[in-house]
Formats: structure tokens, C-alpha cells, sequence
């Protein structure tokens, strides 16, 4: 198995970009990092956001668990000024795992807990609340919806993965516009509830990501750039003319997509040009091209969005791209570049997007793979504009204090740093629970609520 990460220093980590040929850059100033940011004429009290982590761990209903719950209450008290509430399906059938939240009548009194609980926390921890930003991820799971798959286009390249066959019919486009109701009850509930920004979810393949790519989906919504970014414009235009002007739009969107890899690391055989795909050349799947992606980003802030969270890639076909690991998880594969090349790549596409639109709130992503010296690397591209927040993923399950320790020490407690050895996503990938899903985290770091988990889940596979 390799071992890539085995850098003590910061001049370690820059001596091996000049050898791998990347643009990573690092700043032991972290000042820029708790400047303040205006959007849309909402303060975010420093650049620091937590990313949408799903800790399926929801009840069957939809309502928030008890550790969904947790570890809100933790983010809040952790320091940063943005939390990216994560996946929340506006369908029943749009739910990824049987323990995914869902936002309706019946569960609103459970949400607004959360966040009230959340924001005092926060209070209690760093003093205001007025420069917090608390979201909610607006999610259709589609081809990867636990009942069944919903699918906007036939992909022959992920044909056979997650029940997905030759025949699974496409969602209707009169299913379509049902479910942009759909979209806009949620956010009047979200809002309801306390949220301060929507996020309408077009990333990791899921259905509104799937739609952008869809090159070969015939009517009104396939084919052509127009109709492809069809659905999203119209709950766009649906979601900001039912919710208040202050609350802010936003969207964590693919930059860029490519195609599935098997193990032990290779890409599927495809034939060129691809019929499917966004972000990236039908005629080189390994590239990003972001001519689409920097004219849809240019689109959607006419639309009213004014927050813009980046990532890539397929976290069921192709997590390398989107999360650049130490070790695969159980259901992956050894990563087939060195990672610090992936993380490049999160930084090269955000840049370009960031650059393209001087005024917008983009965020990027790319940073847990950093491990301890991922501070100095969001503060030089906070510092050089390549970027104006830094999103956090998988590092926040291990410390969800990381700012508070950044304001109290400068540093981060190295014993409790995130060093990407995927134990969040193998339990993730457990299914055989009375519920259908085991709740995630980080046992490493977390004994203390996921460490009898992670032994369940560890029985488990010594049983298959």
C-alpha cells in the first residue's frame, strides 16, 4: 500500500511540488484566513467552512438523530464562520440512505433545534453569532437513491454499479417539474427554520449534476448546454422568488466530472468521444475543461447565487478525484496519482472560477489531504485571491474545533489531525444495520461515539 504522505515541514511539502511540478503555496501568515467577507450584504466573520458532511445518521423519518445533532453542536462551537449543512433529500425517494435528513412538517421542529443548538454553541464558544453563516445542502440523490435508482440519462460507463441497468428508465420531464415544487417547499422550510443559505446541490453525480453532463438525455432537458442547465435555472428562479432577499442562494457544483475507475486504479474502457460529462473534454475524460462550468457560474449569478463551493469528481466511481486519500477506502482503490496532484487540480479549477468572477464567494476544496499544514495552504490562496473560503471536509469529523485551536495556538493539535486513512467512508459504506445505514465519523478521533461503531463494522467485515 502506498505511503505518500511523509512530509514534517512546510519546505518538505514545497520541495516535493517543485519536483511534482504543481501549484501549491503556503503562508505561515493566517491572517488573511480571519478576515471578514461580505455576501450579498451578509458579514462571514472569518474564511474558514466547514463542507457538507453526511453523517447518515438521521431516524427513519427524516428528523435529525441524536448524533446528527452532536455534531452540529460541535461545528457550532469549532470557530468557523460558514457550515455547510450537509445533503438533505426534498424527496422521499430522493434519499441516498434510509438515515438521510429530510426537512418536511413533520420534522421542522427537530431542524430548528439543531440550528438554535448549533448557533448557541457557537456563541458560547467564540462570543457572536450575527458572522455566522449556516446552510443547508438541497439534495436528489438520483442514480444513487437507496430505493431505486433515478436516473437523468443513460451512461453505459456506470451501467451495473448501485442497480443501475441497460433498462432503468430516465426520470420523466414531467417528474421534473414536480420536483422544482419540491425544491421550493424544502427551502421555505429551511428558511423557516433558520437556515441562512440554500444550497441547491449539483455535484458528485448526484441528479441535478448528472442533468449538466447529459449530453446524449433527448428533450428539454438533454443535449444542448441550454437545456442541460435547465432544471437547475428553473429551482433557482423557483427557490429565490419564495424565499426572502437576505437569504442567500449557493450551490456546490462539479467543476469537473470524469469518468469511473475499477480497481486496482485504472479508468473504465471507454470509447471517445464520451456521450456524458461536464467539465471536462468528451474527447480527453482525464482533463477538466471548464468552459461550461465558468459560463454556467456566470449564468447562475445572474440567477441570483452568490455562493459557489467547488469540487469534482464521483465519490461512488471515482473518489480520488474528489477527496485525495492516504488510503482507498474498502469499496476503492489505491489512488492511481500522487495525491498532492489532486489536490492541485481543487486548486487550479477554484482559482479559475474565482478569477472569472472577482466578486463571487467561491469556495474551495482539496484541503484535509494537507493534514496539519493545511492552514498555511488555504492562507495562501486566501492571500493571493485564488480563492475567497476555504472549505474543510473530512478533517472537521476528527477536530470540529480546528479554528478555535488555529485562534488559540496558531496551530492544530497534531494528535487529532485527519490523516485520510478513509475510516468515515468504510463505515459509511456499511450497510448491514437494523436502520439500513451505520452513523459515520471518525473512531480515531472520536472513540467516544464511534468507536463501539467502528468495531461493529470491523466484525462485520471479518464476517464477509
Amino acid at each position: 500500500m502506498a505511503n505518500f504522505f511523509k512530509y514534517k515541514s512546510v519546505a518538505d511539502l514545497e520541495a516535493e511540488n517543485a519536483r511534482l511540478g504543481t501549484d501549491l503555496r503556503f503562508s505561515d501568515d493566517l491572517a488573511p484566513l480571519f478576515q471578514p467577507l461580505t455576501i450579498a450584504g451578509r458579514t462571514l466573520g472569518n474564511r474558514w467552512c466547514i463542507h457538507p458532511m453526511e453523517g447518515c445518521d438521521g431516524e427513519l423519518d427524516g428528523r435529525p438523530g441524536e448524533l446528527t445533532h452532536r455534531r452540529y453542536v460541535r461545528f457550532g462551537a469549532g470557530g468557523a464562520k460558514m457550515i455547510w449543512g450537509e445533503a438533505c433529500a426534498v424527496v422521499e425517494e430522493g434519499r441516498a440512505n434510509p438515515r438521510q435528513i429530510v426537512l418536511n412538517e413533520a420534522t421542522k421542529a427537530d431542524f430548528a433545534r439543531m440550528v438554535a443548538d448549533c448557533r448557541a454553541a457557537h456563541r458560547g464558544a467564540n462570543g457572536d453569532d450575527s458572522d455566522l453563516l449556516f446552510g443547508l445542502q438541497l439534495t436528489h440523490s438520483g442514480r444513487y437513491s437507496y430505493r431505486r435508482p433515478i436516473i437523468a440519462t443513460h451512461d453505459p460507463l456506470l451501467v451495473g454499479r448501485y442497480k443501475v441497468t441497460a433498462d432503468t428508465p430516465l426520470i420523466t420531464d414531467d417528474e421534473l417539474k414536480r420536483l422544482v415544487d419540491a425544491y421550493v417547499a424544502t427551502a421555505k422550510l429551511a428558511v423557516e427554520v433558520g437556515f441562512d443559505f440554500l444550497d441547491v446541490k449539483q455535484c458528485h453525480r448526484y441528479l441535478l449534476n448528472e442533468f449538466l453532463g447529459a449530453r446524449n438525455r433527448p428533450g428539454p432537458y438533454g443535449g444542448s448546454y441550454e437545456n442541460r442547465t435547465r432544471l437547475a435555472r428553473e429551482v433557482f428562479q423557483a427557490v429565490r422568488a419564495a424565499v426572502p432577499a437576505n437569504v442567500i442562494l449557493a450551490t456546490r457544483m462539479n467543476a469537473f466530472d470524469s469518468i469511473p475507475f475499477n480497481p486496482p486504479g485504472e479508468p473504465v474502457p471507454h470509447t471517445l468521444p464520451l456521450l456524458n460529462g461536464w467539465g471536462m473534454s468528451d474527447t480527453d475524460p482525464f482533463t477538466p475543461d471548464l468552459t461550461e462550468p465558468l459560463r454556467w457560474v456566470a449564468d447562475m449569478q445572474k440567477l441570483g447565487v452568490t455562493l459557489v463551493n467547488l469540487t469534482m469528481g464521483n465519490p461512488y466511481a471515482q473518489p480520488h478525484f474528489g477527496r485525495p486519500f492516504e488510503y482507498p477506502p474498502p469499496d476503492g482503490y489505491e489512488s492511481p496519482e500522487h495525491p498532492l496532484i489532486g489536490v492541485d487540480r481543487h486548486f487550479r479549477a477554484a482559482e479559475a472560477v474565482q478569477r472569472a468572477n472577482p466578486g463571487l464567494a467561491v469556495v474551495g476544496t482539496g484541503y484535509s489531504y494537507l493534514q496539519e499544514f493545511l492552514p498555511q495552504a488555504a492562507a495562501a490562496n486566501v492571500r493571493d485571491g485564488r480563492v475567497a473560503i476555504a472549505g474543510v471536509g473530512r478533517a472537521t469529523l476528527s477536530q470540529p474545533d480546528w479554528v478555535r485551536q488555529l485562534l488559540d495556538h496558531g496551530k492544530l493539535d497534531r494528535k487529532r489531525v485527519c490523516r485520510t486513512f478513509s475510516y468515515c467512508t468504510a463505515i459509511m459504506r456499511a450497510k448491514d444495520h437494523p436502520m439500513g445505514q451505520f452513523p459515520t465519523g471518525c473512531p480515531p478521533f472520536d472513540k467516544e461515539a464511534y468507536g463501539e461503531i467502528w468495531k461493529d463494522v470491523q466484525k462485520l467485515a471479518l464476517k464477509k
